[in-house]
């Protein structure tokens, strides 16, 4: 930007007097003396070419520019101590898959809770996983997409095993005379079947797809893990499609961060 030039020697001494409204106070805190606290405040004025600070006898009053600095000052200090502050303490956010969350992840985040004190998981397609771990939103994603760039790295940490699941006696053959219960437009069942059922349901819950199941409102493919064990449909293996596999996959450091290289040792015992 032409014309600006930020000394940032002095912004501490702006900001703890702008704090403080008060020459004499910043000075105790800063251990230096008042006439250095007004000197430097002078000085980033005049590098930024805007007055910071109308000063009078009785009061110190921050100009419009005053404020604004203020507050930005504050907001970055805030995001440093929070991107500094203990592992433990810290938000850690995990971007999931809806399924892998429902059923496989629920034992995880029982250990994970004993070791963090502010856990945020959230689902989110493949693609949308991925751009939110690219923009620093999560400490790692698990995902069906194996990523490998110069950004990322992906590790394989689970085979999934694809079943069929419907009524009794179901035609192989013939899929497409049953309704089809879909998790969206690129389910493993459009990909099994050429003909395509009259019927389709899309729901996006692998929980709500096994309940309609068991109502007989149709037939589905899903990952074995989320099969109930009390289950009252029928489970049929599948020998048509590739099973998929799940990554974990975080940013590509040079060195892992501890908290990071703690969670994936935890998440790594179930796998």
């Amino acid at each position: 930007m032409p014309g600006f030039n930020l000394d940032y020697r002095y912004l501490k001494a702006f900001q703890v007097t702008a704090e403080y409204l008060n020459f004499s106070k910043a000075a105790k805190e800063l251990k230096i003396a008042q006439s250095a606290v007004s000197r430097q405040i002078k000085l980033l004025e005049n590098s930024l070419g805007q007055q910071l600070i109308i000063r009078s006898s009785k009061k110190v009053i921050l100009t419009t520019k005053g404020e604004e600095l203020h507050h930005a000052l504050n907001f970055f200090e805030n995001k440093a101590k929070s991107f500094l502050m203990n592992a433990a303490e810290k938000p850690l956010r995990i971007g999931i898959l809806h399924g892998l969350l429902e059923n496989w992840f629920i034992h995880i985040i029982r250990d994970l809770s004993m070791n963090y004190n502010n856990l945020q998981i959230e689902t989110a397609y493949p693609a949308d996983l991925k751009r939110e771990l690219i923009e620093g939103s999560y400490e790692l994603i698990i995902s069906t997409e194996n990523v490998q760039s110069e950004l990322v790295t992906s590790l394989k940490i689970l085979d999934e095993n694809l079943v069929l699941i419907g009524p009794e006696n179901i035609e192989l053959k013939q899929l497409e005379n049953y309704p089809w219960i879909v998790y969206n437009e690129d389910d493993w069942l459009l990909k099994l079947q050429k003909n395509t059922s009259s019927k389709i349901i899309q729901v996006n819950s692998m929980t709500a797809i096994t309940k309609l199941v068991e109502e007989k409102v149709g037939i589905a493919v899903v990952p074995e893990h989320i099969v109930q064990k009390n289950h009252t449909y029928k489970k049929y293996a599948l020998k048509t499609l590739t099973d998929p596999c799940i990554y974990l996959s975080t940013l590509n450091y040079q060195t892992m961060p501890e908290h990071i290289d703690k969670m994936i040792k935890t998440i790594k015992k179930y796998c």
